[in-house]
């Protein structure tokens, strides 16, 4: 019978974003990063603020909402010109 082995709950991959796109990582509280690029079977994403890359599995990451982008970029021009960010 066709699609027998096919597991009925599997999940497309999501598109790749362009690097730079802000997107947010469920797994980790919402929190919003830029795509970096891809490591293995995880995202790589950074920090709108600045600091530390982390990894996130692809299933767990959405494009961040217009608010969420916002957000992000206002904290990081704040940190910036507290002088926290370059």
């Amino acid at each position: 019978m066709y699609g027998e082995n096919a597991c009925p709950n599997a999940q497309r991959p999501p598109d790749l974003p362009a690097p730079g796109t802000l997107v947010v990582d469920t797994g980790r509280g919402d929190r919003v990063g830029e795509f970096c690029g891809v490591v293995g079977p995880c995202w790589s994403l950074r920090p709108v603020g600045g600091g530390a890359a982390w990894e996130a599995e692809p299933h767990r990451v959405r494009l961040a909402l217009l608010i969420e982008q916002l957000r992000a970029r206002t904290a990081r021009l704040n940190a910036r010109s507290r002088g926290e960010v370059l």
